[in-house]
C-alpha cells in the first residue's frame, strides 16, 4: 500500500513538474486560445465526437492534477461547443476531475495527516458528517475560493465520494455557465478580468451566502414548529432571565455566572444545596478515605520506624467527622451565599409547565403563602444531577441495601461498623468504599462481574489497585455475577455465579455501587416531549429540543464528574443568556478524572486500551515512581506515570498516573494538553526537589532519552575524543 502511494505521489509530482518544465502553461492562456479558436472550430466541425472526448479527457486531467488554466479550458468549452453543450461537457469534466483529485488526496495523504492531527481531524469529520454537504455547496458557489484547495481538503475528511461528486456538480454549475457563456463571446474578451466584474463577483458572494441565510430561515421555521403548540402560552414579559433547576455543581455554577453578569436568576433546589458531591459523594467519601488511611498507617507504624498500633475508633465518631467536614464546606454552596450574590434561591420541587414556565412546589411555604409558585424565564437550565443505580436483583429489597447516598446517615446511627460488608461494583465508587471500610476493620467482599476492577483504566493501573485492596483485606471477587439475595432467618446472603458455580456470601450490610443514573423524572420533560435516553438529549451547545432550555452536569452526560458539570455549566449559562449573539460549543477535549483509592489513579486524554480500540498510533513512555526520591522518603514508592504521545513527537495524547497524590500530579499534564505544550516544555520546567511533582519531569526525561539523536551524539563523541588529542 505504501509503495502504491509513493508511486502515485511520484507520478503526480512528475506530471506537474513536466507541465512547468516544458512551459505547457502557455497553451492555457487567453492569447493562445483566441489565436487558435478558428483552428479548433474547424477540427470540431470535421470530427465533433473525437474533439469532445479529447477535450473532456484533457479537462479531467487538468482538474485532477490541479493545473492552472481551468478557467481558460472553460472558456474554450464555450468557444468550441457553444453555451449548452459547453456547459454540459465542462460541468461533468470539472466534477470528474475534482473527484479524482479528492480521491488522490484521500489515498495518498489522509492516513499520514490523520496520524499527525487525529484529534483536530476528528472534530472536522464530525462537522462534515453533520453539515459537510451544506458547506461544500456554499464554497462551490463562490469562485473566489480556489476549487483545487477544496478538492484536496475534502479528500482528507470522511465525506462520501458520491456526496462530494453530486454536491460539487450542483454547486459549480452556476459559475461554469458564466465562464462558458463568456467563452461564446471570446472574440470580444480582452482579459480574464472582463469575465468577473465587481458586480458579478458580488453576485456570486451573495449566492454563496444564500444557503447560509436560507439555513437560518429554515432554523427559524423549525424553531417556530417546535414551539407551535405552546405559542399561546408564551409570556409577553418574563419574571426571570434564567431559572436553574438543581443546586449541585452544574446548577450552582450556572446561577453564579448569571448573577455575575447581572441577570435576574432563580435557583431551585428540592433537597440539599451542594447536590450529590457535597452531601453524598466527593466530600464525604474523601473525609472517610482520610480516616481510613490514618487507621491504615497506625496499623503499619513499623513501616515508618514506629510500633504497629491498633486504632481505636467507632463508626459513629468517624461518621461524625465526615458530617463535620461536610458542614465546614457547606457555606460555600449555601442559600445565604447565593442570596448575597443576588440569586433568588427557592427550595422546592420544580416542574416545567411549558418551555418558559416553571412550577415550584415549595418545601416550606410561609403562612398565607401559596404552596405552589410559578415563574417564567427566557431561558432554563436543567441541572438535576444523578442518583445511585440499583440493580434489579431478586430479593434485594428483602435483605435491605445501602447506596452511596444513604450509607452516611445509616452508618452514623451505628456505634460499630457492620462486620461483614459486601460492596457490589468494581468501579471507582465501589473501590474507594471497599478499601476504606476494610481499613476501618470490616470484612469486605467486593463483587464485580467483569474480569477486573476499574474497566475504564488500563490493565496495569487496575492491577495495582486490586493488589492494594487485597493487601488491605478486601476479598476481591472479579468474574462473579450477582444473581439474587436471600434471607435465612436473620442471616442475609448474596448469591453469585462464578465459572458456572453458585456461591453464597453472607453479609451484615450490602452497598450497591454499580453506577449512577441521571434524574429524568418529575421535571415535566415527558410532557414537553424533550427526548431522554440515559440522559437529557442535547446538542453541542447543550440545548435540548427547545433552544431556550439547556441541560448541564450528570443529567446531560457524557461524564459524571463534578468538575465536568461545572465546565458544562459555563457553556449552558453563557449560551442561555447571550446565545442570540454568540453560542459556544461545549469542549470535552481535555477532561481529567481520578479515583481516590490508595494508590490513586488519575487520567486525562487517551489511555493505552482506548488508543488500541480506536486504532490511534501512539508511543508509550513510562516512569516508575518507585525510583522517585520523595516517594521513597514518604514510604509510597509504588505506581507509575505513563504518557501517550504522537509517534516521533512530544505531543501528549493522554496520561495515566498511579500513585500517591496522582490526582494532584495530573494537573500539570491537563494544563499542558489544554495549551498544546509538549513533553519538552515539561522537561524544561524547574520542579522543586524533593517533591512528587518531579515524577512528571522524569517521565518527560524518559521520553527525551528514548528520542535522543544517536547519530548526532556519535559525532559529538568523536568531537570530544578529538578535543582530548
Amino acid at each position: 500500500m505504501n509503495l502504491q502511494k509513493t508511486v502515485i505521489a511520484a507520478l503526480v509530482v512528475g506530471l506537474v513538474a513536466a507541465f512547468f518544465f516544458f512551459d505547457l502553461g502557455h497553451y492555457l492562456s487567453l492569447d493562445y486560445l483566441k489565436q487558435s479558436q478558428a483552428s479548433f472550430e474547424a477540427i470540431y466541425a470535421r470530427r465533433p465526437l473525437v474533439v469532445a472526448l479529447s477535450f473532456f479527457a484533457l479537462y479531467v486531467a487538468a482538474t485532477a492534477l490541479s493545473f492552472p488554466g481551468a478557467t481558460i479550458l472553460t472558456l474554450a468549452g464555450g468557444a468550441i461547443f457553444g453555451l449548452w453543450w459547453g456547459t454540459l461537457i465542462v460541468s461533468f469534466a470539472a466534477t470528474s476531475g475534482a473527484t479524482l483529485a479528492f480521491l488522490m488526496a484521500r489515498f495518498v495523504l489522509r492516513d499520514s495527516i490523520e496520524a499527525r492531527f487525529r484529534s483536530r481531524l476528528a472534530e472536522i469529520n464530525d462537522g462534515v458528517a453533520k453539515d459537510g454537504a451544506f458547506y461544500l455547496f456554499t464554497l462551490r458557489l463562490v469562485p473566489l475560493v480556489p476549487f483545487f484547495v477544496i478538492n484536496l481538503v475534502m479528500g482528507l475528511t470522511k465525506m462520501k465520494t458520491l456526496t462530494f461528486y453530486w454536491v460539487s456538480q450542483l454547486g459549480m454549475l452556476a459559475g461554469t455557465m458564466v465562464y462558458v457563456n463568456a467563452g461564446t463571446q471570446l472574440a470580444q474578451l480582452e482579459s480574464l478580468r472582463g469575465i468577473l466584474s465587481p458586480g458579478l463577483i458580488g453576485s456570486f458572494v451573495l449566492l454563496g451566502l444564500f444557503p447560509l441565510v436560507a439555513r437560518k430561515v429554515v432554523e427559524g421555521f423549525e424553531r417556530r414548529k417546535v414551539y407551535a403548540r405552546w405559542a399561546s402560552e408564551k409570556p409577553k414579559r418574563f419574571d426571570r432571565n434564567l431559572i436553574v433547576i438543581g443546586a449541585g455543581a452544574g446548577g450552582l455554577v450556572s446561577a453564579y455566572i448569571g448573577a455575575v453578569v447581572k441577570a435576574k436568576v432563580t435557583l431551585v433546589e428540592a433537597h440539599k444545596m451542594g447536590g450529590d458531591c457535597l452531601n453524598y459523594g466527593c466530600v464525604p467519601s474523601k473525609a472517610l478515605i482520610k480516616s481510613a488511611k490514618l487507621a491504615h498507617q497506625i496499623r503499619h507504624g513499623a513501616h515508618y520506624g514506629l510500633a504497629d498500633g491498633a486504632p481505636v475508633f467507632n463508626s459513629r465518631a468517624v461518621m461524625q467527622r465526615v458530617q463535620e467536614v461536610v458542614a465546614a464546606i457547606a457555606p460555600h454552596d449555601s442559600v445565604e451565599r447565593y442570596t448575597q450574590m443576588g440569586v433568588d434561591v427557592v427550595q422546592g420541587y420544580a416542574r416545567l409547565v411549558n418551555p418558559w414556565t416553571v412550577e415550584i412546589a415549595l418545601n416550606h411555604p410561609a403562612p398565607g403563602q401559596p404552596a405552589v409558585q410559578r415563574l417564567t424565564a427566557r431561558s432554563i437550565v436543567i441541572a438535576a444531577g444523578a442518583e445511585p443505580l440499583v440493580p434489579p436483583l431478586p430479593g434485594l429489597a428483602d435483605v435491605g441495601y445501602l447506596t452511596s447516598d444513604t450509607l452516611w446517615d445509616e452508618l452514623a446511627r451505628l456505634y460499630e461498623l457492620p462486620q461483614r460488608m459486601v460492596v457490589l461494583g468494581g468501579g471507582p465508587i465501589g473501590c474507594e468504599l471497599a478499601q476504606s471500610f476494610a481499613r476501618l476493620g470490616a470484612q469486605v467482599s467486593q463483587v464485580e462481574m467483569a474480569n477486573r476492577l476499574m474497566l475504564r483504566e488500563d490493565d496495569d493501573a487496575s492491577a495495582l489497585v486490586q493488589q492494594s485492596l487485597a493487601a488491605d483485606g478486601v476479598q476481591v471477587l472479579t468474574g462473579h455475577k450477582a444473581l439474587r439475595c436471600e434471607r435465612v432467618g436473620e442471616a442475609k446472603f448474596l448469591v453469585v455465579a462464578h465459572n458456572g458455580e453458585e456461591k453464597r456470601i453472607e453479609f451484615d450490610a450490602l452497598i450497591c455501587a454499580v453506577g449512577r443514573k441521571a434524574r429524568l423524572t418529575g421535571y415535566g420533560l415527558e410532557a414537553l416531549g424533550i427526548p431522554t435516553d440515559k440522559t437529557v438529549e442535547t446538542n453541542e451547545y447543550l440545548q435540548t429540543l427547545y433552544p431556550n432550555i439547556y441541560a448541564a452536569g450528570d443529567v446531560a452526560g457524557p461524564y459524571q464528574f463534578t468538575h465536568t458539570a461545572a465546565h458544562q455549566a459555563w457553556y449552558a449559562a453563557v449560551n442561555a443568556l447571550f446565545g442570540e449573539f454568540k453560542k459556544f460549543k461545549a469542549d470535552y477535549s481535555v477532561i481529567p478524572w481520578a479515583t481516590f483509592t490508595d494508590p490513586e489513579v488519575a487520567r486525562v486524554g487517551l489511555n493505552e486500551q482506548e488508543a488500541r480500540e480506536k486504532n490511534i498510533p501512539h508511543e508509550v513512555t513510562r516512569y516508575g515512581i518507585d525510583d522517585l526520591d520523595r516517594a521513597i522518603a514518604d514510604g509510597t514508592a509504588h505506581g507509575f506515570v505513563k504518557v501517550l504521545t504522537v509517534p516521533g513527537k512530544d505531543t501528549i495524547l493522554g496520561v495515566t498516573i498511579v500513585g500517591e497524590h496522582a490526582g494532584d500530579l495530573l494537573a500539570e499534564y491537563v494544563l499542558a494538553m489544554k495549551h498544546k505544550l509538549g513533553l519538552n516544555k515539561i522537561l524544561g520546567t524547574i520542579h522543586t526537589y524533593p517533591t512528587l511533582s518531579e515524577a512528571n519531569k522524569y517521565a518527560a526525561g524518559e521520553w527525551k532519552r528514548a528520542h535522543a539523536p544517536e547519530k548526532l551524539l556519535a559525532w559529538v563523541r568523536r568531537y570530544h575524543n578529538w578535543k582530548r588529542g
